[in-house]
C-alpha cells in the first residue's frame, strides 16, 4: 500500500526518537516476570494518539483499528483490522508510567534539541574550552490541572455520601439474610434534599437546615453500618467499598465540624467521594476563584515545559524556585543566566539565593518604588523582559485548550498524574517536531544552495575553457 509521505502521522513517525523512548519504557518492565509486553512503540504511540486527539481509551483503539496511517505511526509493517491491544491496558500504562517517567522523555527531547542547536551553530567541542557557568533563560509559573468532577457544594456532597452509605447498607444486609434490614428513610431524605436543592435562591437559614438534616441521615446510616459490620464474622465489605466508607466518614466529620463552627473551609477538605485526593485550590482568577485539581509547578526553556512539582494540596509557589533552578542545572550542566517569574516567586529569600548564584532576576524590586523614576528606555526594557514570562501562560493555554489539561478524567491520584505527564509529553513532542522540521528545511535549503553553487561554478569553468579554445 502506497502511503502519502506528507501525511502528519507519517511525518511524525519519521521524526520521533522511538529507540530512546522505547528504551526508557522498557526499563520500567521486569525482564523475567509477568506476561510478554506489547511492543514499546505501540504503547507509547497509542498514548500519543490518545492525548493528541483527545480520545477516550476505547475510542483510541477503535480509531487506530480503522486508520492505516496511525498503524504506520505505531510501527506496524502492514494494515491489520485487529486491535493493537485491549483498551483496558491504558489503565495499566498509567499505573506503570508516572509523571516522572514522562519527564524523562521530555529530558531526552531537550538534550536532542541542544545537540541540534550545536550543529546549527557549527560549534565544535574543544577540550580546552571552558564550559559556561550561566546560560539561557528559565521561566517558571504554576497552574491547576482541573479534575473532571461535579462542582462541589456541601449539600450535594452530603447527599452523595448518604446515597453511597445506603448502597453499603444494602450490600451488608445481603450478607445477613436472617437480619432485618435497617430503616434508612432514603425516600424522605431524598425529598428533603430536593426541597432545598431545587430552590433558585437559597437563604443561609434554609441551606443550614438542609445540611443539618442530611448530616442526621448520614449519621444514622453510619451507625447502621457499624452495627452490621459487628455481626459479620467472615465476610465484609470489599476493598473498594471499604475505601468509600472511610471517605464518607471523613466527609461527615468535616461537614459536621464546619456546620457547628459555622465555617466554609477546613483542612484537607474532600470535594468528591469518588476522587477523595482532589482538593480546592484558591487561585483568584477572574474566571474561577477556586479550582479543583492538582497544582503544577512548571518551568519553561526554549518552548519545552517540564513539570517540577505535582501537589494535590495548595502550597506557596515560592517553595519551588530553588528546586526548579537546580533541576535546570542538572539537565543543562549550567545555571540559567536569568530567571523570569511572577512576584510571588521573588521573595526576599529567593532573591538573595539567586544573587549568590549570580543569576539575574527579571522583575520589579521589593519595597517602596524609588523616588527617582526610571528612564523610558529602562522601563521599556523591563516590560519586554517581563513579557517573555507570558510564554508560560501560553503553554498553559495550549494544554488546556488543545489537550484538555483542565479536564483530567483519570480517577486515582496516580493515574491522574500520569495523565498530566502524558499531556506535557505530547505538547513537547509538538514543539520538538516543529524544531526538527525547521532544521530539516534549513539543511534542505543549504544542500540546494550548495548544489546550485557547484553547478554555477562548473558552468563558469566550462565557459572559461571554451573561451581559451577560441583564442587558440
Amino acid at each position: 500500500m502506497n502511503l502519502d509521505p506528507n501525511n502528519r502521522w507519517v511525518v511524525l513517525a519519521q521524526r520521533l526518537p522511538w529507540d530512546t523512548m522505547a528504551g526508557l519504557y522498557l526499563s520500567k518492565m521486569h525482564s523475567t516476570m509477568g506476561a510478554p509486553t506489547v511492543d514499546a512503540r505501540i504503547v507509547i504511540g497509542a498514548v500519543i494518539i490518545k492525548h493528541k486527539l483527545n480520545l477516550s481509551d476505547q475510542e483510541t483503539i477503535a480509531t487506530i483499528q480503522e486508520n492505516v496511517y496511525m498503524q504506520y505511526f505505531l510501527g506496524l509493517e502492514a494494515y491489520t483490522p485487529d486491535k493493537v491491544f485491549d483498551s483496558s491496558l491504558f489503565v495499566k500504562i498509567r499505573e506503570r508510567l508516572g509523571a516522572a517517567d514522562f519527564d524523562q522523555f521530555v529530558q531526552e527531547l531537550i538534550r536532542m534539541e541542544q545537540e541540534a542547536g550545536k550543529k546549527r551553530a557549527g560549534k565544535q567541542e574543544n577540550d580546552n574550552e571552558q564550559p559556561p557557568t550561566h546560560q539561557g533563560s528559565l521561566k517558571v509559573d504554576a497552574t491547576v490541572a482541573d479534575a473532571e468532577i461535579k462542582y462541589p457544594t456541601d449539600l450535594d456532597l452530603l447527599n452523595g455520601s448518604r446515597e453511597k452509605s445506603e448502597e453499603l447498607i444494602d450490600q451488608l444486609s445481603k450478607l445477613l439474610p436472617n437480619q432485618i434490614k435497617p430503616r434508612t428513610y432514603r425516600r424522605v431524605a431524598r425529598k428533603e434534599y430536593l426541597k432545598v436543592a431545587l430552590k433558585k435562591r437559597k437563604s443561609r437559614k434554609v441551606l443550614r437546615q438542609g445540611i443539618r438534616r442530611q448530616l442526621q441521615y448520614l449519621r444514622r446510616n453510619l451507625g447502621h453500618i457499624d452495627r452490621l459490620q459487628e455481626q459479620l464474622t467472615d465476610k465484609g465489605l470489599a476493598r473498594r467499598e471499604y475505601d468509600y466508607l472511610e471517605v464518607i466518614r471523613r466527609v461527615y466529620s468535616q461537614q459536621r465540624e464546619m456546620y457547628r463552627q459555622e465555617k466554609n473551609s477546613c483542612a484537607h477538605r474532600i470535594v468528591s467521594i469518588h476522587q477523595p485526593h482532589v482538593r480546592p485550590i484558591v487561585r483568584g482568577k477572574a474566571k474561577a476563584r477556586v479550582e479543583f485539581g492538582a497544582k503544577l509547578g512548571v518551568s519553561l526553556w526554549n518552548g519545552y515545559a517540564r513539570i517540577d512539582r505535582i501537589s494535590w494540596e495548595a502550597y506557596n509557589e515560592a517553595e519551588d524556585l530553588k528546586t526548579q533552578v537546580e533541576r535546570y542545572r542538572e539537565l543543562m550542566g549550567y545555571y540559567p543566566e536569568r530567571v523570569l517569574a511572577d512576584k510571588i516567586y521573588l521573595n526576599r529569600e529567593n532573591r538573595e539565593w539567586l544573587k549568590k548564584l549570580r543569576i539575574q532576576v527579571v522583575g520589579k524590586p521589593l519595597g517602596r518604588p524609588s523616588r527617582f523614576s526610571q528612564s523610558k528606555s529602562a522601563r521599556r526594557k523591563l516590560a519586554r523582559e517581563m513579557a517573555k514570562r507570558n510564554q508560560v501562560e501560553g503553554k498553559f493555554g495550549e494544554g488546556k485548550r488543545r489537550y484538555q489539561l483542565n479536564k483530567i478524567k483519570a480517577k486515582s491520584a496516580q493515574t491522574a498524574e500520569s495523565w498530566i505527564g502524558a499531556i506535557f509529553l505530547v505538547m513537547n513532542l509538538a514543539r520538538w517536531s516543529r524544531t526538527f522540521a525547521w532544521l530539516y528545511a534549513r539543511i534542505t535549503i543549504f544542500i540546494r544552495v550548495r548544489i546550485e553553487n557547484d553547478r554555477l561554478s562548473a558552468n563558469n569553468r566550462m565557459s572559461k575553457t571554451c573561451f581559451c579554445f577560441a583564442i587558440n
